[in-house]
């Protein structure tokens, strides 16, 4: 009742400005807004990647790209949360407009284009914050806007090397469509060469750090189907452990007729949702049983994310339905996943 009071004031407002207004007081007021909209965590431990999540429900990149929000995200009930995505330089992203509502559809086009305070400002922040998060957190690392996409592995490679110490695990974005290009990293040739230099830098990093934080990839929900067996080769071949599925679609179909459909972004929320399980039960078919799958897109109740777990994925993340719902979506996904794994 809280968030739907909440959610009305903020839907009156420009769909970005809303996002800003909200994080502000999340930063700010965490213990406040966890008094009065928060909820314990739902207690069902899952062991994967080798990492010990308190339960299988995440936040989703995007939302808290600067990581200013952790003590409230916790509160919240998330079992983690993965921030970014971050780039080396800080940048403002493209102009606004650049994020709208479809509150028919429970989605969200954006076009925000990794605005972000850069890998330094979040390290620095993660370095005072980490002591008072006690879930799994996910960096999600991407290249600034003007790199050339030939030197786009300089850019994830300085964010690894920067960022690895304050991750439990990295994410390698290259399914953004809003960053001109960056799409193209996913062709077979280009992604054998970036995940390639992953690999070498992570071992780098394991000798000098003793340690060596899990590396996912973040696919797009675009590829043909013909694709991802290729792709899961790939990530397999080079060590990478995981992969998540999917991003948000260029896709239109599902909202033709909105006045926002002809918007340029990724569209999230529901109608990603039947493309996005599709998508990662074709990925659990190709990597088998063991690979770490992380399902996200569309998940808006705790029977989406048991569905999702049903099709293949080891842990969930959501972020539009979130916005859409607020925590108690947190805690229906969390039960639902809990007593799927009581069964």
């Amino acid at each position: 009742m809280l968030y739907s009071l909440a959610r009305s004031a903020l839907f009156q407002l420009d769909a970005e400005r809303a996002h800003e207004l909200t994080l502000e007081m999340l930063s700010r007021f965490p213990a406040l807004a966890g008094a009065v909209m928060g909820q314990a965590r739902v207690d069902a431990p899952a062991t994967v990647m080798g990492l010990r999540f308190p339960n299988r429900v995440g936040l989703a990149a995007g939302l808290d790209k600067n990581g200013e929000c952790l003590a409230a995200w916790e509160r919240f009930g998330f079992g983690f949360v993965e921030v970014g995505t971050v780039t080396p330089r800080p940048q403002a992203g493209n102009a606004r407009p650049r994020m709208f509502r479809l509150p028919e559809h429970q989605a969200l086009i954006n076009r925000l284009g990794f605005n972000n305070h850069g890998m330094t400002a979040l390290g620095a922040r993660l370095q005072r914050s980490r002591r008072y998060f006690t879930g799994v957190l996910g960096i999600n690392i991407g290249k600034n806007a003007d790199t050339p996409i030939e030197r786009a592995a300089d850019d994830y490679l300085l964010c690894l090397h920067h960022l690895h110490r304050h991750a439990d695990y990295i994410t390698v974005n290259i399914s953004s469509p809003n960053t001109k290009n960056l799409r193209d990293l996913q062709s077979d040739a280009a992604l054998d060469a970036l995940l390639s230099a992953i690999a070498q830098a992570r071992e780098e990093l394991a000798q000098a750090e003793s340690r060596k934080a899990p590396v996912l990839v973040k696919i797009a929900p675009d590829l043909p189907d013909s694709a991802l067996p290729a792709l899961v080769e790939l990530a397999q071949k080079h060590g990478m452990d995981g992969l998540i599925a999917t991003n948000t679609t260029l896709a239109r179909e599902a909202v033709t007729g909105h006045v926002h459909a002809n918007e340029a972004g990724g569209l999230s929320g529901l109608p990603v949702r039947p493309r996005a399980q599709t998508v990662l039960s074709q990925l659990r078919a190709a990597a088998g049983a063991e690979f770490p799958l992380i399902g996200v897109g569309g998940i808006s109740s705790g029977a989406d994310a048991l569905a999702r777990r049903e099709a293949g994925a080891d842990l969930v993340q959501i972020y539009t339905g979130f916005i859409y719902q607020g925590p108690e979506l947190v805690r229906d996904c969390a039960h639902s996943l809990a007593q799927s794994t009581a069964i």
